[in-house]
């Protein structure tokens, strides 16, 4: 010490009690690392073994892989949600390129009608991913576990309409130029069709964006009630358009948690090889299933993962 000045030297200085005496050094209390006794493969084979048969359900359900993937995963598996969420838009993703160029080659997704939409959907799913992982854990679990279950009364009572009937197409459509024709195959002849609606359409699709980025689901499930029942497109391009956009929409949310951390090879690879292979085998089992029957096997899946996924939020089911 010199004229009240104490020059710091390169060891780093040890905690000291100041009292009568020479100080005496205080030991830092260090916490024990608590350390998993299971194996590190057991969680990606375990991964993998659930993802099969979530990809065979999700076939034989009708809805996307993303959908059972995220509250299912984030439920029952050790994994941070964000990450689960990351892994749950490159699944839905997969899904999607694969399926992509067959569905515009049978000209079933209608490219006029996909563009606008997915402008404002990719727009709205960038900002919904940076609120996501915004958010604390428990909070994303909450609004997860109620989104879940919003999708499973959806599923529950909404109904479909294989040609819906359109008056007259609004002056935006007209404009955009949202029209086409497509052979529908089980009545042997051409369809023509129109869309009606389009502004509030349009505007819902923002909305389904920010919950596709922000809970990693896709977003099937939204985009084809809207663009079937609201905008009065045919189910079978609701369906196929539907499943094009989300190559577009899950990609821009998908950058985000990528550019984030939030994509774990770990969990990605296992999830995206199970599902993949159980969609194959959901697609060879489709023929001889009961569409009913599989159906609320899935919304019954669903209703207790999407509960589970509201009591780990709230803190009731840890």
């Amino acid at each position: 010490m010199t004229g009240g000045i104490v020059h710091a030297s390169s060891a780093p200085a040890e905690p000291t009690v100041q009292g009568h005496g020479e100080p005496h050094a205080v030991a830092p209390v260090v916490p024990e690392a608590t350390q998993s006794k299971t194996p590190w493969w057991v969680w990606p084979l375990s991964l993998f073994i659930v993802t099969f048969i979530l990809g065979i359900l999700a076939v034989l359900g009708g809805v996307g892989g993303g959908v059972l993937f995220v509250p299912i995963v984030g439920g029952f598996f050790p994994f941070n949600i964000d990450f689960v969420r990351g892994a749950g838009l490159l699944v839905a993703l997969a899904g999607a390129l694969a399926a992509g160029p067959g569905l515009l080659k049978r000209n079933l997704a209608s490219l006029r009608l996909a563009l606008p939409v997915a402008l404002i959907a990719s727009s709205a799913a960038i900002v919904g991913a940076m609120i996501g992982l915004a958010l604390k854990p428990n909070v994303v679990n909450t609004l997860l576990g109620a989104t879940i279950l919003f999708i499973v009364a959806i599923m529950a009572t909404a109904k479909k309409s294989d040609f819906p009937v359109v008056p007259k197409p609004d002056n935006l459509s007209q404009s955009l130029g949202i029209m086409g024709i497509y052979r529908e195959e089980s009545i042997g002849k051409d369809v023509e069709w129109t869309v009606h609606k389009t502004p509030m359409g349009l505007a819902l699709f923002v909305v389904i964006g920010i919950m596709a980025g922000m809970f990693g689901l896709g977003a099937g499930w939204a985009n084809v009630p809207v663009l079937n029942l609201l905008m009065g497109a045919p189910l079978k391009i609701s369906v196929a358009t539907s499943k094009f956009l989300l190559s577009i929409t899950d990609t821009s949310a998908a950058w985000v948690y990528l550019n984030q951390g939030a994509v774990l090879p770990m969990i990605v690879v296992p999830s995206l090889v199970g599902i993949m292979l159980g969609s194959m085998v959901g697609v060879k089992i489709l023929a001889k299933a009961k569409p009913k029957a599989i159906k609320w096997m899935v919304i019954g899946l669903l209703l207790f993962a999407g509960l589970r996924s509201l009591l780990k939020g709230l803190e009731i089911w840890k």
